[in-house]
């Protein structure tokens, strides 16, 4: 008999967390929520995990109407464990929201960070090879221009790419700005 109140209490723990969820939207997460050992499912949406409890729940039940008793106990502790978790994460949901925005305000930050060093390097090229045509104009021998020519086209292939990052950085400002 106490292993039939055990079922219905956890029928009613989960009952109670799918009714929890399908009140909240359940946009999908970049991050783990939960350890790998606690949920072998790996999904970027609660109602994922979720999903593996119900199926546990089922293998529950499929293990006491089979007497296995130690299957039974491992079963029920993860279970509880589980639920408690997912418990755990939808009173979280409001926290999580904050955090997200703190993310993406510091990959905002990030993007400013890696555009100013960009621009940085864009200036120190154009600066080295201003520098290179000068003294290619000062040169005499043929050996020592051809060595300058050299290092001005590598200069050169270093400032376009430069200049590519940079139109690829300044997109991502524009895109994340526009999303925000």
């Amino acid at each position: 008999m106490g292993i039939q109140n055990l079922l219905s209490a956890l029928e009613k723990q989960v009952s109670t967390l799918e009714k929890e969820l399908a009140l909240l939207p359940d946009p999908p997460f970049s991050t783990a929520r939960f350890d790998k050992v606690l949920f072998h499912h790996r999904s970027n949406k609660l109602g994922g995990y979720l999903q593996e409890i119900r199926q546990n729940l089922e293998q529950l039940k499929a293990c006491v109407s089979d007497y296995r008793i130690e299957q039974v106990k491992f079963l029920a502790e993860r279970l509880v464990t589980q639920i408690e978790a997912l418990k755990r994460e939808i009173l979280t949901k409001d926290l999580r929201k904050q955090e997200d925005k703190f993310e993406r305000r510091s990959q905002k930050q990030d993007l400013y960070q890696r555009l100013a060093e960009h621009q940085d390097y864009e200036r120190r090229l154009m600066a080295m090879i201003d520098d290179r045509e000068l003294q290619l104009n000062k040169q005499t021998t043929l050996a020592n221009k051809h060595k300058l020519q050299k290092e001005i086209a590598a200069l050169a292939g270093r400032l376009t790419r430069c200049r590519q990052a940079l139109m690829r950085i300044e997109k991502s400002i524009e895109k994340q700005e526009h999303s925000d």
